[in-house]
């Protein structure tokens, strides 16, 4: 679906905004897929969000290449014969970036606050009798059953705070960007929809460790990283291309044949396990709270609309079909498939909606006007929803008030919503321990709030299950129950390319831009 045109106007849009200046090689210039609408990780771990805080904060654990944990903040760590006592030690003269000395009271309060919003965080919690600082540099995790994946969850973006600032309640979002990281996060140059902007960490010191994904030596080679908000993609593209900016993280699909033809651009294709596209419905309010409603929709979707509205017609870009697990990952399955792969048949399923009940209840559909991807499947998913004879209320608005409305638990007249689309990182929805939108614990859950005793008793025997077979077998129950009571709708799989100047090296191959290690030449 050829969907935006924007090159035509390119040239009138750059004589329309002054231009970036130029830099020397020890300044970055960098354009997000997203406006940075929230410096809190914990409050909404939103990519954007994700992206910055990887740069301003550290984790006691990272992942290497292989997916991994391996000791990032932590110089070592224990556990007892029983598997019920944790002990962690932290490496010597960590700082935060207020100069205060990182602490083992820091690094749990820190736990405990990502904890209050992370899947595998409320498993910890829910497991642990006690968590103790036993000096300056050490705490001990005490459990009552064992915990094995206690590494790979504190390596799942959980990132240290000061203890002043972790106190915060995990739903109120924090006022200051204080971190132990590479940069430091210059909070009086932050126009939201404009720009942000980071300085080296001079006291930070780097693990001996070569890189590799989020682990490993964070050796930062700029004394300065620009992020620069340009929404239009043709636009930004432009910029590249004209040596105003330096990487674009997300350069739209319509667009790459563009940078490719430009020698001074190099177009990477780091994403191996891509994101998964979600179609979000709010189970607590009409018309979705409706499960014969949820039904009708899943039986109508067609994925490869999806997919070519989102990443265009090259087949590399995009993956279809897809479950709810990450395709080419060990929980990936084809248990009930058929409802999403069987002849699609729009008349079939208008008169499904027609059973269901459905009495012209509006549908308010969220779409986020400054990321083209989610747009594109929300215009996808209204058009498809009027087809089936639904009462469309299409809204658009920018990714950062999407990002605050959907937390909005109230019905759509009082701020709420009814559908809208996103993205995941492959990485988090590969397994049901992190696979945010599998969750059916009411409104403790994922926006859309569903609630399914089935699919929480099938997570809680996949947590306690240590044998993959075992775990492959639950995955494939959670799948086909999640395909009868849709807790949401999964649409695809996009990989994302990345384009950079030439005389940009270093670049880790990850799934988002990891910024330390990349260096100009």
């Amino acid at each position: 679906m050829k969907r935006r045109s924007f090159l035509a106007a390119a040239g009138a849009s750059l004589l329309a905004r002054p231009a970036l200046a130029l830099s020397d090689t020890k300044t970055l210039r960098f354009v997000p897929d997203s406006n940075l609408a929230s410096i809190d990780p914990v409050w909404n771990l939103i990519p954007v969000t994700r992206n910055h805080a990887m740069l301003v904060w550290d984790m006691l654990f990272g992942r290497d290449a292989n997916f991994i944990p391996q000791p990032q903040m932590v110089q070592s760590h224990e556990i007892t014969p029983d598997n019920l006592l944790w002990r962690f030690t932290l490496r010597q003269n960590l700082l935060f970036h207020d100069n205060t000395p990182v602490r083992a009271t820091d690094c749990l309060a820190s736990i405990r606050r990502w904890a209050g919003r992370r899947p595998l965080g409320q498993r910890l919690l829910a497991l642990a009798t006690e968590m103790t600082a036993t000096g300056d540099r050490s705490f001990e995790i005490r459990l009552r059953k064992p915990f094995p994946r206690m590494t790979y969850a504190l390596s799942e973006f959980c990132f240290i705070m000061p203890e002043r600032i972790a106190r915060t309640d995990p739903n109120t979002r924090i006022a200051e960007a204080i971190g132990s990281g590479p940069y430091r996060f210059v909070a009086s140059e932050w126009v939201s929809g404009d720009r942000a902007v980071y300085t080296r960490f001079e006291q930070y010191q780097p693990r001996p460790e070569p890189p590799s994904f989020t682990a490993g030596g964070k050796i930062a080679n700029f004394d300065r990283i620009e992020w620069h908000i340009i929404p239009d993609p043709a636009t930004a593209a432009a910029a590249l291309q004209e040596n105003e900016i330096d990487w674009l993280q997300q350069p739209q699909s319509d667009l790459l044949p563009l940078l490719k033809a430009n020698n001074q651009v190099t177009v990477l294709n780091n994403d191996k396990v891509g994101v998964m596209g979600m179609l979000a419905l709010n189970h607590l309010h009409p018309p979705f709270d409706n499960p014969k409603l949820r039904a009708a929709i899943l039986s109508a979707i067609d994925q490869k609309d999806f997919m070519a509205a989102a990443a265009g017609d090259d087949p590399a870009m995009s993956l279809t079909p897809v479950g709810f697990f990450t395709p080419n990952m060990p929980m990936a399955n084809d248990a009930g498939m058929a409802a999403l792969t069987a002849p699609r048949d729009l008349a079939r399923s208008r008169a499904k909606v027609a059973e269901s009940g459905y009495n012209g209840e509006p549908a308010l559909v969220m779409g986020a006007a400054d990321s083209p991807v989610t747009q594109a499947m929300a215009q996808v998913a209204a058009d498809l929803f009027r087809q089936l004879g639904l009462n469309v209320d299409y809204v658009s608005m920018d990714l950062g008030t999407l990002v605050q409305r959907r937390a909005n638990q109230e019905t759509p007249d009082k701020g709420g919503w009814s559908a809208f689309t996103t993205t995941y990182e492959g990485l988090t929805m590969a397994d049901p321990a992190t696979n945010v939108g599998l969750r059916g614990n009411g409104t403790g859950a994922w926006f859309g709030w569903p609630t399914s005793p089935m699919l929480e008793s099938l997570r809680e025997q996949w947590l306690d299950t240590p044998d993959l077979p075992t775990q492959q077998s639950i995955a494939a129950k959670i799948q086909a129950t999640a395909l009868q009571e849709v807790p949401f709708i999964p649409l695809g799989q996009i990989f994302y390319p990345t384009a950079i100047r030439t005389g940009i090296e270093g670049i880790i191959p990850s799934p988002f831009p990891i910024f330390w290690n990349a260096r100009k030449t």
